[in-house]
């Protein structure tokens, strides 16, 4: 097997993590808070705010001001997957981002939530 399909089927078989993070504005303390069912879209957030086009327009402006040194992604809490019985991620993951909203309360002045 050639080195890039090798490659291909490693990316493959990589498990990937759900759970919930935070963007962090470190200048005033900001943060969004957000889930995804692959921490590897993370890099597309980034990607989305270095390109001017994130969706949530406060961070986005806040991202130009400041620059990007002044931002931090940081994992919260990773889900984790029951073995036996069902197990409905998605329903877990909201349940699990709401925790963390419900906890950090990221609205108006100390945050970029809704």
């Amino acid at each position: 097997m050639d080195r890039k399909k090798e490659l291909k089927l490693q990316y493959r078989e990589t498990e990937t993590e759900a759970g919930v993070y935070q963007i962090k504005n470190t200048r005033n303390q900001k943060i969004l808070i957000d889930s995804t069912t692959n921490f590897k879209t993370m890099n597309g957030k980034l990607l989305q705010l270095r390109l001017g086009s994130h969706l949530n327009r406060s961070l986005q402006e806040e991202w130009k001001q400041f620059g990007e040194e002044a931002f931090v992604f940081e994992v919260l809490e990773v889900l984790k997957k029951k073995e036996e019985g069902y197990f409905d991620a998605k329903d877990e993951l909201k349940k699990l981002e709401q925790k963390w909203l419900d906890e950090l309360q990221p609205y108006g002045e100390r945050g970029y939530n809704r």
